[in-house]
């Protein structure tokens, strides 16, 4: 049977299943010979992007960040605060960059640390290397022309929009390229990225800990520097909830979304079901996730919460519950998107193109659904001043 089938097919089977940097090598389509990468080549890291990330057992399992540097005020600092030094890289669509994008604008750092917003929709980061099929985040570009997904269905999609813009520090034309500027060696080209436009470096690509360097680091020019967002008293709490918030809900939705055996999914959707159950009854008595106090661990929730019914109730398959059909957490959500400058971060319109479209093998013809406007919702007046606690 093998000797019937294509000649090219043959030729894409080896290329695939053969690693680039152990024992790579290229296939002659003529004599079929078989020769090796060049050393530059083979020095490359693999790109890949979180539908790779799979356990054998068609669980997600997402890696960790790998540019971990830190912004800090201490007298021997690589990157020490500094107005107009640091940019964020970021996508209205991502939860991770999302976060980054609320702490900035709840601290008044819009002034101290600029951003340029990605387009929504991932396109191949390699369009001219046939043999390079990965895919992510854009930069605007306003000569472009519209373009289909990656595999050549669904759109138009636009090339720019007002909100997004070209990269004017590295002149890159995708997110992959910041990082290969910069010599990563990891391969996975996420957002958010905050970067040193001093030293034309990444700082870090971890969201969790670039919020708390925007909450912490930057108060001596930041317009609401009394705005304590992980106050001393509550790390404890904060660390507590975040240990269980993120793994089931978080990243649960991803779990449920990405999962590629039944067992995987099953497993995924009871977690996520269970924690969204714990976190109602625990708003139902405080105001905020640790009390009183609105902290990041509240904005790490809200922003997966601002995603669920639009997308993850659909796309990710996480029916169980819904925020719209929870008086307790829509009013949460209400609270926080009408807190300042907190909705002018949200673009509901990118993050349902951005992960409608993205992915063929979940919608391959980038069908996106209408939805219930959630996002209109939380517009109407909340009911969160029962509880008395400081507001931001």
């Amino acid at each position: 049977m093998i000797s019937k089938l294509p000649r090219l097919y043959l030729v894409f089977t080896l290329r695939t299943f053969i690693p680039r940097r152990i024992g790579a090598f290229t296939i002659s389509r003529n004599s079929m010979t078989v020769q090796k990468l060049t050393a530059m080549e083979e020095a490359l890291p693999l790109a890949r992007t979180a539908l790779d990330e799979m356990g054998e057992d068609g669980s997600f399992k997402r890696r960790e960040a790998s540019w971990r540097n830190w912004v800090s005020s201490a007298d021997d600092a690589k990157f020490p605060p500094e107005k107009d030094r640091y940019h964020l890289y970021v996508a209205y669509a991502c939860p991770w960059a999302h976060r980054t994008m609320i702490t900035r604008a709840i601290k008044g750092l819009q002034d101290v640390i600029s951003v340029t917003i990605v387009m929504p929709v991932w396109q191949r980061t390699k369009p001219n290397d046939p043999s390079d099929h990965h895919t992510g985040w854009t930069f605007a570009d306003p000569d472009s022309k519209p373009f289909a997904n990656s595999i050549g269905l669904g759109g138009p999609f636009s090339p720019t929009y007002p909100e997004n813009a070209p990269d004017h520090f590295l002149h890159a034309k995708n997110i992959r390229e910041v990082y290969e500027k910069v010599g990563d060696k990891d391969g996975k080209y996420t957002v958010p990225v905050l970067f040193d436009k001093k030293l034309r470096t990444i700082v870090s690509n971890e969201s969790s800990e670039i919020i708390q360097m925007l909450n912490s680091e930057f108060n001596d020019f930041a317009s609401f520097p009394e705005v304590d967002l992980a106050p001393d008293h509550l790390q404890e709490s904060m660390d507590e909830v975040d240990s269980w918030i993120y793994p089931s809900i978080n990243n649960g939705v991803y779990r449920c979304g990405f999962a590629k055996s039944q067992q995987a999914y099953d497993k995924a959707i009871e977690d996520l079901t269970s924690a969204f159950d714990r976190v109602e009854e625990i708003l139902s008595k405080q105001r905020f996730i640790t009390g009183d106090t609105f902290t990041l661990s509240d904005i790490r929730l809200f922003v997966t919460l601002l995603r669920f019914d639009e997308v993850y109730v659909v796309y990710f398959k996480t029916n169980t519950r819904a925020v719209a059909n929870s008086t307790v957490l829509l009013n949460y959500c209400r609270e926080i998107y009408q807190m300042n400058g907190v909705a002018s971060t949200v673009n509901m319109a990118q993050i349902k193109e951005h992960y409608y479209c993205s992915h063929p093998d979940l919608n391959k013809f980038s069908i996106i659904p209408k939805g219930t406007d959630f996002e209109n919702l939380l517009n109407e007046p909340h009911d969160r001043d029962r509880f008395f606690g400081p507001q931001v």
